[in-house]
């Protein structure tokens, strides 16, 4: 039977799938300690892990990639196939380790993170936080109905960008377009991107996504779009038809030198339990693009990004947020329409042609259409 939180709410059970005796306990010990999660069963390959399926049905399954007998891909398309359950892939970043776990993103995983490492205390404490969190994002995007989250303290914007006392500068007439995603991002940025043309503005992103991921994610969607896809590199100019994606494990800035836009990269806490934060992108956005940026907040657990909409909004930009029939976890974009942060809430399929329309028009900032 599902246990229960105070208030008779339920909690999330969890199969955990890994050939690593360690990697098994030590996830064990990290799901079971959140108060909306428990630990129903843990198996040491594919094959098992169907048994205990077949006894009782969990509500996520953390799986490997690389196992004996089965190796985690096979499983997770002969899950999706005949009995679809949310699955998060924990996998190391070796080699074509990260190759491997996108292409799982591409057949119904729901997230992505890195297999914690046993070293030190605070990459054991992160990683318990993005781990729990991904797994109750998986668990909700199965259109459960919501549960009370439990809020762990975390830091903002503020840990990594002061807010700009000054409005930002006007000068250049080029328009940059920031967006903000996590779980269900990944799919949801192909949509996007594959509807941008040649010549579209130049993009900015952060994808909550582990480290080297998103190299690879980044070359995934570079062949699949009209526009060059790269991951972001310290002092990357930011020019038209290309996006830059935020490296896994590093905050991404917007600045400006004259009226060239480039991106800053750089190290520094969890903000709004992320790394990079979507938060720290947008801040950086509302300092030195203002009405000359549109901004658009994506499908994703919890509310990074929110508040930084919120400040691209106040300082001229036009600001979206993805509705809730087109995410798949209705939470950063949910908290975003819940404190005024958007001028316009649009399903996935109509984000980027609005995109385009207001970076065409002479002015980015302005109110919703009717």
């Amino acid at each position: 039977m599902t246990g229960t939180l105070a208030g008779d709410e339920k909690k999330y059970r969890v199969l955990i799938v890994d050939d690593s005796a360690v990697v098994r306990k030590a996830l064990s010990a990290i799901i079971s300690g959140d108060p909306q999660l428990s630990v129903m069963a843990v198996a040491a390959d594919p094959f098992i892990a169907a048994d205990k399926i077949r006894e009782e049905v969990p509500d996520v399954i953390t799986l490997d990639v690389e196992m004996p007998r089965m190796d985690g891909i096979t499983f997770l398309q002969k899950v999706m196939s005949q009995r679809p359950i949310p699955i998060v892939i924990i996998s190391s970043l070796a080699g074509s380790g990260s190759e491997t776990a996108i292409k799982a993103l591409e057949i119904g995983a729901v997230d992505v993170i890195a297999k914690p490492s046993l070293g030190t205390r605070e990459f054991i404490e992160e990683a318990r936080v993005l781990i729990c969190d991904a797994v109750k994002a998986a668990a909700l995007s199965r259109r459960r109905p919501p549960v009370r989250h439990i809020v762990e303290p975390k830091l903002t914007a503020d840990a990594v960008i002061s807010k700009r006392a000054t409005k930002a500068m006007a000068q250049t007439t080029d328009k940059v377009v920031l967006i903000g995603a996590s779980t269900g991002g990944t799919e949801a940025l192909r949509v996007l991107l594959r509807d941008m043309p040649p010549d579209s503005p130049g993009i900015v992103i952060v994808q909550h996504m582990p480290e080297k991921f998103t190299t690879t994610f980044a070359a995934h969607l570079d062949e699949e779009c009209r526009i060059t896809v790269k991951e972001a590199a310290d002092d990357d100019t930011v020019i038209r038809g290309r996006a830059l994606i935020a490296p896994g494990n590093r905050h991404m800035l917007l600045k400006r030198s004259g009226a060239r836009y480039y991106v800053e990269i750089k190290d520094g806490p969890l903000v709004a339990r992320h790394r990079p934060s979507v938060d720290v992108l947008f801040r950086s956005g509302a300092g030195y693009a203002g009405k000359k940026a549109v901004a658009a907040i994506l499908t994703g657990m919890g509310d990074d990004g929110a508040r930084g909409l919120l400040e691209m909004k106040e300082a001229g930009a036009y600001a979206i947020a993805q509705d809730e029939g087109s995410c798949v976890v209705f939470g950063m974009p949910k908290e975003a329409i819940k404190i005024g942060a958007a001028n316009e809430v649009l399903a996935l399929k109509d984000i980027g042609r609005k995109i385009l329309d207001r970076c065409r028009s002479s002015s980015v900032a302005g109110s919703a259409a009717s």
